[in-house]
């Protein structure tokens, strides 16, 4: 396996780190301050291919691959975690379960608009008593007179403001051992019954797009049912797996950040006659923070690497997710305590990326069910 970039992998890198650093670095205090989700910034992402990086150019993407889309979303997340966190959901939670469930004509109506910037991706799965027991489902879906017929609740559900459709989780009926089987649906956001709402007010990534969807009655055609019925349980697994990987390339990039942010302050801040970068105790925090980052970058590209190839990537995975988003939270608490008091102030940006990190051992599974993923894949 070999970790040097191709010619065309380093070009997407490339472009992308300059958009990034020109259109949302400096947006991205603002962004939070005001908890503003930068629709400009998307449409433009969208111009330039961005939200339809690893899809097929047959649907509007631009082909490239797993790793090449891990490496966007480090550049994005280094501008600003909340820019980095919409972006990855759309790719990986919203428009990729269409592009490996989706039929054609599913793809055709609702992949298209994603893949080109025309809308965002949102996937529902999270419910109030459903969060890391995703099978615990209480959202139903029922047959009635040709219809499906939806109604539940969803949580912490992110771009659904933003969105043509969701992808919904609903449990449609019981499987021969009385347990539930869950069915995943595309929900067009339009449809009567249908209600988004953004009422949270979050400690991170408050730039994100975040919302509670609420189904009463909800009918969408027979035909909106994703993939297999009944297969929605594993198709999110699979999309989770995904999302690892995106989640773990956008700790990274906010480490990555703060790294930089915490270096250049050491050279510049002077006490005792001397540039703090000159003392050891700063030498060995910025070594382990530099080191922990590239630890965590390749585990990264090798679980993308893994994905492109065709090969179980389940485990790799959750590696690098557990291990990079509690990197980045180390990091950024370093970076911060580098900067002694200033890094406790807003304008040098250090606790904006500590508060939008946190989420990272959160969201897209738990570092306590990453640990589970993983005990079971070594088969404990």
């Amino acid at each position: 396996m070999n970790f040097a970039l191709t010619k065309e992998q380093q070009m997407i890198k490339d472009m992308v780190k300059d958009f990034a650093q020109q259109e949302i670095a400096p947006k991205a205090e603002e962004v939070d301050r005001n908890e503003r989700f930068p629709e400009e910034t998307f449409q433009k992402m969208g111009e330039l291919g961005l939200l339809g990086l690893p899809f097929p150019e047959s649907y509007g993407g631009s082909g490239a691959d797993t790793v090449s889309y891990a490496l966007a979303v480090e550049e994005v997340g280094r501008a600003c975690g909340s820019t980095g966190l919409s972006y990855a959901a759309a790719v990986s939670l919203g428009a990729s379960p269409l592009y490996y469930f989706g039929d054609e004509k599913q793809k055709e109506l609702y992949l298209k608009p994603l893949v080109t910037g025309e809308a965002l991706g949102a996937f529902g799965l999270t419910e109030p008593n459903a969060g890391s027991d995703a099978g615990g489902t209480k959202t139903k879906a029922e047959k009635k007179d040709g219809r499906i017929v939806i109604n539940g609740e969803k949580c912490w559900i992110t771009n659904a403001a933003y969105a043509k459709c969701v992808i919904v989780t609903a449990v449609d009926g019981k499987d021969d051992r009385g347990r539930n089987n869950i069915s995943a649906f595309i929900v067009p956001t339009d449809t009567p019954g249908f209600t988004i709402t953004s009422p949270y007010e979050k400690m991170g990534v408050r730039g994100s797009n975040t919302c509670e969807l609420v189904l009463e009655d909800v009918e969408i055609p027979e035909d909106h049912v994703l993939g297999e019925p009944s297969g929605g349980f594993k198709q999110f697994l699979y999309t989770l797996d995904g999302g690892r990987i995106s989640i773990a390339a956008l700790a990274v990039g906010i480490a990555q950040a703060a790294c930089e942010k915490a270096l250049a302050y050491a050279k510049e801040r002077k006490q005792f006659g001397r540039s703090i970068s000159e003392f050891q105790a700063i030498q060995f925090k910025l070594s382990d923070m530099s080191m922990e980052i590239e630890l965590a970058r390749n585990m990264v590209m090798k679980a993308a690497w893994l994905k492109d190839q065709g090969k179980p990537f389940t485990l790799e995975a959750s590696y690098a997710k557990l291990y990079a988003s509690e990197m980045a939270t180390r990091v950024c608490n370093e970076a911060l305590q580098v900067h002694g008091g200033y890094g406790y102030m807003r304008e040098y940006g250090i606790e904006r990326m500590l508060r939008d990190t946190k989420l990272m051992e959160i969201g897209e599974g738990t570092s306590e069910i990453q640990r589970m993923v993983i005990a079971r894949q070594l088969g404990c």
